[in-house]
């Protein structure tokens, strides 16, 4: 292996490396759906609000309920009390506890055998509920949701320690109190006061809140679990539609940066209609543009050099056969040649330079508008005023009144078109006729160059714009063209958006027609 071709191999490894390594798309992608994930988990927050205000109604109700259990019972008789305390246990689903004025338990609904608040339920899985409340405890941390105390069972004797108790004992009102069960459910107490006998207090173990909220959150999280599968696969999906192709594309582009460009195929993705399709077709053309501007570089180059070499090679000779002849008549001839060759690479290297800035220059230049009707006139005018050989003559025809305006460089038209005329004024008959015709044609402006000379032949219409390619009279003495004119008309005439070709007069059976297509500056 060449050391060349193992250093730009590794370079290439480098490269690539290190843009593996950088932050990928797909990271990018699954983040943006995961973080609107997050917003409907926001949910649960909801839910704990939800729980909330349903625990405050509940309260409310807990105090209305007692306030009226206290009028009952304040009315009715030390016999009958028990009963009514059974009666009104069963009715509001609550636990009804009567207290004396020193805070001794006086009636119980439980003692009397009802036993409708249990605050472990023991039909229910042990596991289930674990796993219920360590869902609670979590959701609750992140939601920021206040904690409540711990519900625990007062002595019989001392009513006084429960603050429900004391405080209806002192403010006279019906206080209510949120405790938590050792299963996470709300227990809800509520104490009123008694005239002459004491206190009453209800408590109520709201399992049913619990338990819907419990329901929404699983509902919710099922919800959740589904969509957030779905977004991870369909952002999984998303990343690879883009993310893969855009690999293989960075990766071609490396390849053509490090001047690989003849042995890298860029995928063109003809299945793809979107915008990373549009991108690798137009990266494609990018990198086929830039291959046939290397070998044309390449060309040119290979070219110039054997462009150059057949005057500096007479130079040489003549140069070395002037110090060997004597010949004072001999001696001139070769000192004309040294003239005619110095002349010649003088033309040469100036085309040559013009040739090789010109795409360079045309990238640069700012267009605006140019008036092709009197850039011809008057290039018509100049040459005529300069004297035509041959008695040749020189028309222009125009078709159609103005707006042949087109945007582009006008000195660089008037090279185009000048290099035309004295193509056909080179190529004419003495006494022939150059005809120059200007016409639009829906949103293109066309030129016409005619001349009545011998003509194109079909098979060599498309080299005369190569460069360095010259296909001159007999009559014309060697090395007066470089070879280059017809190039730079084509350059140009590209630059502008437009096009040049030749074609066969239909008018006449010899005689050459050039035409140039360029855009009107009014198109639409």
């Amino acid at each position: 292996m060449a050391p060349a071709t193992a250093s730009r191999r590794n370079e290439e490894r480098d490269l690539a490396l290190k843009w593996s390594n950088r932050v990928s798309l797909t990271p990018r992608i699954l983040a943006v759906n995961i973080f609107a994930l997050a917003l409907l988990a926001g949910g649960f927050s909801y839910l704990d609000s939800f729980r909330s205000r349903i625990v405050d109604s509940r309260v409310a109700q807990a105090s209305r309920e007692v306030r009226l259990i206290a009028q009952a019972l304040a009315s009715a008789t030390p016999e009958r009390r028990d009963l009514l305390v059974l009666s009104l246990a069963r009715d509001t689903g609550s636990r009804i506890r009567l207290f004396d004025e020193e805070g001794r338990l006086i009636s119980d609904s439980r003692a009397l055998g009802l036993r409708n608040v249990v605050l472990r339920d023991p039909d229910k899985d042990p596991w289930n509920q674990s796993v219920a409340r360590f869902l609670d405890a979590m959701i609750d941390t992140v939601a920021g949701a206040e904690r409540a105390p711990l519900y625990r069972e007062r002595d019989p004797e001392h009513g006084l320690e429960w603050p429900d108790v004391r405080t209806a004992r002192v403010t006279h009102g019906t206080p209510a109190t949120v405790w938590r069960a050792p299963d996470r459910t709300p227990v809800i107490t509520a104490a009123a006061p008694i005239t002459q006998l004491g206190a009453v207090m209800t408590t109520v173990n709201a399992r049913d809140i619990t338990t819907t909220v419990r329901a929404e959150r699983y509902r919710l999280g099922v919800v959740l679990a589904i969509v957030s599968i779905v977004s991870i696969l369909l952002s999984l999906f998303l990343a690879r539609t883009i993310v893969k192709p855009l690999r293989h594309l960075a990766r071609a582009a490396i390849r053509v940066r490090l001047g690989r460009a003849r042995e890298v195929t860029v995928p063109r993705l003809p299945t793809r209609r979107d915008e990373i399709g549009l991108l690798a077709r137009a990266i494609s053309d990018m990198s086929g543009a830039l291959r046939a501007r290397i070998d044309a570089t390449e060309a040119f180059a290979a070219d110039v050099t054997h462009e150059l070499k057949n005057p500096l090679a007479s130079l040489r000779s003549a140069v070395e056969g002037l110090g060997n002849v004597k010949d004072p008549a001999l001696q001139e001839r070769l000192i004309a040649i040294v003239r005619d060759d110095v002349h010649r690479l003088d033309r040469l290297i100036t085309d040559i330079s013009e040739a090789s800035r010109l795409d360079a220059q045309l990238s640069r230049a700012t267009f605006e508008p140019v008036d092709i009707d009197a850039l011809l006139a008057a290039l018509i005018a100049q040459r005529q005023s300069r004297g035509v050989p041959n008695d040749i003559r020189i028309r222009f025809d125009r078709v159609g009144a103005g707006g042949f305006e087109v945007l582009g460089e006008g000195a660089r038209l008037e090279r185009v078109f000048e290099n035309l005329v004295e193509n056909a004024i080179s190529f004419s008959p003495e006494g022939g006729l150059i005809t120059l015709s200007l016409r639009a044609e829906g949103d293109m402006l066309v030129v016409r160059v005619e001349d009545e000379g011998p003509g194109v032949p079909e098979e060599a219409r498309e080299a005369i714009f190569r460069r360095f390619h010259s296909v001159r009279p007999q009559s014309e003495a060697f090395g007066q063209h470089s070879g280059l004119g017809l190039a730079i008309a084509r350059t140009i005439v590209e630059g502008h958006q437009g096009s040049i070709a030749v074609e066969s007069r239909e008018d006449r059976l010899s005689g050459a027609r050039f035409v140039v297509r360029l855009p009107l500056a009014n198109r639409r």
